[in-house]
């Protein structure tokens, strides 16, 4: 089976393939930098690293870019909160965004290319648009003007009115049209800003997108992707003013959206106050668990995210763990299995690929406890670490796994304690046996009685 994705743009599942065979391209919209991220802007990158490493299993080559936005009004606000520069807070917070990402197993794309870096590619789209009459100075700022471009709207598949009455609209006297929206914008003195041919500046949110992803990878893309809270007004704005910059070129050739994170029923928000921010969670739960949590649904749905999925994804990581561990002796390599294949090929159903992990576990597991010998063992932890390999799970050695970051002298402790129980049981010290258990209990050991003899995790 080939590649198959959801394209947001014509609303269908169509088979994938790069325009030029020798160069993949995709563009992930990336943070704005002004404080830590929530956990919902962590399932993009995880998804679509997925789909990262599957292109290059494809097709070979891949160039993937996903943008820091370090200039915004809200970074303003923040630092002159803190009485720093933007880039005292845009590099405090891109650190912290790349330490997240790693922590989640997200590796970093080949292009991380910053807005305040493409000044000059911005001024020159933004001069070319208003010579091609698709944009107007007024006043200090340049706006796109929405009636110039029949295909407004044909990303989101919204009338105009409906794009007016849904989005937050900036009225202002020197709009032709209350949808224009903002290309550049006046900065005071008090403000960061650049010179321009419209006055000192700074670029507006869309323009910058549009700017660095044709500087980067080209005036049309492959695949252009990100959270479906953006396809409009973002997504559909950089369709516009790219389109009109490029002469009518496609700008992105397919559009991949993830759905949104649900918490308690109500969508993560900063309005709501119902945001778990991924720096708070990685220290309180094994960062692995978030990331199978993330990949639990498929992309496009949305995700109840909740401290019960959390636990969920540790204890079912706990089980995949274990079955390595009991693998522990059996040499194999990697392989990934054309079932985990298929089920990515398949618009990335990354719930099915871990329906197809826990097959492997349980075929793995059945073996062991047959006695049948270790014929077929390799072959399976072949799979199954290869499985992991293309969801970016099961790549720690299992003790490290279950050590939960404890010392190696209070795992020689737990285990000198569950070989005590072991050896009061054969000599029928029940009461010992269970007082250890209990005792181990207490602090979130949990026994489990294998065919390969007591073994032990930790619970949150």
């Amino acid at each position: 089976m080939s590649l198959h994705l959801y394209n947001s743009l014509t609303r269908r599942v169509e088979a994938f393939s790069p325009a030029d065979p020798a160069r993949t391209t995709m563009y992930v919209c990336g943070p704005t930098v002004y404080n830590y991220v929530h956990i919902g802007n962590g399932r993009g990158p995880v998804v679509f690293g997925v789909l990262a490493d599957l292109l290059r299993r494809r097709f070979g080559t891949l160039a993937y870019a996903r943008n820091i936005t370090d200039v915004d009004d809200k970074i303003n606000a923040a630092a002159a909160e803190q009485g720093v520069p933007i880039s005292v807070i845009a590099e405090r917070f891109t650190r912290a965004y790349r330490e997240d990402m790693a922590a989640l197993g997200v590796a970093p794309p080949d292009l991380e290319p910053a807005a305040t870096d493409h000044i000059g590619q911005i001024i020159e789209m933004i001069s070319t648009l208003i010579e091609q009459g698709h944009a107007y100075a007024a006043e200090g700022h340049v706006l796109f003007a929405v009636d110039s471009f029949d295909g407004y709207g044909k990303l989101s598949r919204r009338e105009l009115e409906d794009m007016l009455a849904g989005a937050r609209i900036e009225v202002a006297p020197y709009k032709k049209n209350p949808g224009d929206f903002v290309l550049w914008k006046p900065s005071t003195d008090a403000l960061p800003g650049w010179e321009s041919p419209w006055g000192r500046g700074r670029p507006g949110w869309h323009i910058e997108c549009s700017a660095m992803a044709a500087a980067h990878l080209g005036e049309t893309i492959d695949i252009h992707a990100g959270g479906v809270d953006l396809q409009f007004p973002h997504h559909e704005n950089e369709v516009a003013q790219s389109e009109c910059a490029h002469g009518g070129k496609p700008f992105a050739r397919f559009w991949l959206h993830n759905g949104m994170l649900n918490f308690d029923g109500a969508k993560m928000s900063k309005s709501v106050g119902n945001i778990a921010r991924i720096h708070d969670l990685v220290r309180a739960h094994p960062p692995e668990a978030l990331r199978y949590a993330l990949l639990s649904a498929h992309y496009r749905g949305p995700l109840d995210w909740s401290d019960a999925l959390i636990e969920q994804s540790v204890r079912t990581l706990d089980r995949l763990y274990g079955t390595l561990r009991d693998l522990a002796g059996i040499e194999a390599a990697p392989a990934i299995p054309a079932s985990i294949e298929a089920a990515l090929d398949d618009d990335l159903n990354t719930p099915k690929a871990l329906a197809e992990i826990a097959a492997i576990a349980s075929q793995a597991r059945a073996l062991l406890a047959s006695g049948r010998g270790s014929e077929g063992l390799p072959a399976l932890k072949a799979d199954l670490l290869g499985a992991g390999l293309a969801l970016g799970l099961l790549q720690q050695d299992p003790a490290a796994w279950f050590a939960r970051g404890a010392s190696v002298e209070d795992d020689a402790r737990i285990q000198a304690l569950v070989d005590e129980r072991v050896a009061a049981k054969q000599s029928r010290d029940f009461a010992r046996a269970d007082a250890i258990r209990d005792a181990l209990a207490a602090e979130g050991v949990v026994l489990e009685d294998t065919p390969q003899g007591v073994r032990w995790v930790r619970r949150a």
